[in-house]
C-alpha cells in the first residue's frame, strides 16, 4: 500500500495496493522500478504496463477533497487505501503500509515501512500505479481550471499555484483546511 498527492492543496489523495507473486520482483528491479517520487514521468508511465502485467492483484482508491475536509487528511488517507484493498479480488495475507501508522479498521495482519517505497517492491508498485492515476486525473482537471499551473504542479503548492489562488481564489476542488494553514485566502466550509 501506498498513497499520493498527501499534501497537495488541490485534489484527491490516491492510494495503490499492489500484490506482486516472488516471481515478478526480479523483473521489476531489472526494469527500473523504485519509489515514485525517484522516477521521471516518463519512466513511471512505462512501470505502468509492466507492474499491471506482472501483479497478481491491484487496485486503486481515492478520497476527494470534500472527504479530506470533513474528516481529515489522516482519515482520508486510510479511507483511499481501504477502498483500494477492498476493491482486491481478495484479502491479501499480509498489508504492507507504507509509512509509520498502521491501517486502523483492517482486520488482517499488516507491517508499516518508514520509507517502504524505496525499500519493497510492492510499496513501490503500488507508489507508481497511484502516482500516475492521479497525476492523470489532475491533468484532464488543469484543462476545467486554467491558471493554477495544475499540469506542472499535479496540485501541490508551488509559487505559481499560490499566486493564482490569491489572484482567482480557490476551485471547488480545493482542499478548504488546507488553505488555511498557508495562504490568506477566505475558505468556506464544505
Amino acid at each position: 500500500m501506498d498513497e499520493v498527492g498527501r499534501g497537495c492543496l488541490f485534489g484527491p489523495v490516491f492510494a495503490g495496493a499492489v500484490v506482486l507473486p516472488a516471481g515478478s520482483l526480479a523483473p521489476l528491479a531489472a526494469a527500473g522500478l523504485t519509489d515514485s517520487k525517484a522516477l521521471s514521468p516518463g519512466r513511471r508511465r512505462s512501470l505502468v504496463p509492466l507492474i499491471t502485467a506482472r501483479a497478481g492483484a491491484w487496485a486503486l482508491g481515492q478520497a476527494s477533497a470534500a472527504e479530506i475536509d470533513r474528516r481529515g487528511i489522516r482519515w482520508a488517507t486510510e479511507t483511499a487505501m481501504l477502498r483500494a484493498l477492498q476493491r482486491l479480488p481478495q484479502v491479501p495475507g499480509l498489508v504492507l503500509v507504507d509509512g509509520v501508522l498502521p491501517l486502523r479498521n483492517w482486520a488482517t495482519p499488516q507491517l508499516t515501512l518508514v520509507q517502504g517505497d524505496g525499500r519493497c517492491l510492492s510499496i513501490a508498485a503500488a507508489s507508481v500505479l497511484a502516482k500516475q492515476a492521479r497525476d492523470a486525473l489532475i491533468q484532464r482537471l488543469a484543462n476545467r481550471y486554467p491558471g493554477y499551473g495544475l499540469e506542472r504542479n499535479a496540485g501541490y503548492g508551488t509559487a505559481v499555484h499560490r499566486n493564482a489562488l490569491q489572484e482567482f481564489g480557490p476551485t471547488p476542488l480545493h482542499r478548504q483546511t488546507f488553505l488555511r494553514r498557508v495562504l490568506s485566502v477566505p475558505c468556506t466550509s464544505g
